[in-house]
């Protein structure tokens, strides 16, 4: 018998994606949270297998070391950069619907060397505190992010088709009423299969999901790690902004100036 917290497979999608089980109702209808995914999903309690102790599936586990090789390629390039600099790097709030996704982020921002601040909030409610978050911590780069997902067989033009996405737009929305410009905070928005034409309009840098494709967990932390580390005086252009992300076709945006700076002089 399936219960909440088991990891379970969907059949008819093939077995693709590991989900742990968030909610089971009385008609056995089941909510769906995706393991390493940012994709909730309402599946049929007979369309689920057991996943039998797994706690990754072929495919992820062929991203997990594409992730570390990512993370070496970043730490290379951070240690290459002159030593003898003082450098300040763009600082992160990054909120999250998600607890478990938000402190596997801040574990990736630490590695990749960027300051960052976390924030679990709802999707529901991430507009209603996105300001004060902001006024709180003063953040160079704003993530907003959690979970979405694009109803099978949906309209992809219309935003009720969506879990989440209209709570994103609501939220870059608010962020924008304090911090008009990218020049005062760049932001990303977005989760799985998220409206990314809509949530670029309503004033986010960089967004999700332009293939309505689900995205991974750790894709907002490369996509920033670019922005943090790169010149406040230098164009960061979207294929290098893109670079380390993990799934192709999964965020897109616009080119931003960075948001790091050098200093000096170096004290000995």
């Amino acid at each position: 018998m399936l219960k909440v917290g088991d990891y379970v497979l969907r059949k008819s999608y093939g077995k693709d994606i590991l989900f742990k089980i968030e909610a089971i109702d009385k008609y056995q209808n089941v909510i769906l949270k995706g393991v390493t995914y940012r994709i909730l999903a309402d599946a049929d309690i007979k369309d689920l297998v057991p996943a039998g102790g797994l706690r990754s599936i072929p495919n992820e586990r062929d991203t997990i070391d594409l992730i570390e090789n990512n993370v070496s390629k970043v730490q290379e390039e951070h240690r290459k950069l002159d030593t003898q600099r003082m450098r300040k790097i763009g600082k992160v709030l990054h909120i999250d619907g998600d607890a478990f996704y938000l402190n596997v982020c801040l574990k990736y921002y630490e590695s990749l060397g960027v300051q960052a601040i976390g924030e679990n909030v709802a999707e529901t409610v991430q507009s209603q505190k996105v300001k004060s978050l902001i006024e709180k911590y003063n953040p160079d780069i704003l993530v907003l992010t959690g979970h979405d997902a694009l109803q099978k067989g949906g309209n992809s033009d219309d935003l009720a088709s969506y879990k989440n996405s209209r709570y994103y737009i609501e939220a870059t929305k608010e962020a924008r009423k304090i911090r008009p410009t990218s020049e005062q905070l760049v932001i990303f928005a977005g989760a799985c299969q998220s409206h990314f034409e809509q949530i670029l309009n309503a004033g986010a840098d960089f967004a999700a999901s332009p293939n309505r494709v689900l995205i991974h967990a750790l894709d907002p932390a490369f996509i920033v790690e670019r922005i943090a580390y790169c010149p406040f005086y230098k164009v960061l252009d979207v294929k290098e902004a893109i670079k380390y992300t993990i799934t192709k076709g999964g965020v897109g945006g616009y080119e931003v100036l960075g948001k790091s700076r050098d200093g000096g002089p170096v004290s000995y």
